[in-house]
């Protein structure tokens, strides 16, 4: 599948990927998978949500390896500070 196939809309929500929040994307992933889950969708529109689907399951991941990380540097740090008595 190239760009030219893709829809205005696919495009576009491609492009805003990086804006959506943890939420966001998993939310739009659930309903994702629930189109796909449903059936009905020509086979361009389920490539298309399947291809989607990859990219919010991605920027959901993004996330949470972000969060892991945050977690185990402050971790670190609080290994390293004084202890509370």
């Amino acid at each position: 599948m190239t760009a030219e196939n893709s829809s205005p809309e696919a495009k576009t929500s491609a492009e805003n990927l990086d804006a959506l929040s943890y939420e966001e994307a998993r939310e739009q992933l659930m309903g994702v998978v629930g189109r796909l889950e449903a059936g009905g969708a020509s086979l361009e529109e389920s490539l298309a949500l399947w291809e989607r689907g990859e990219a919010l399951a991605k920027r959901c991941e993004e996330w949470l390896e972000g969060a892991r990380r945050r977690l185990a540097a402050a971790r670190s740090n609080g290994e390293d500070g004084p202890t509370a008595s």
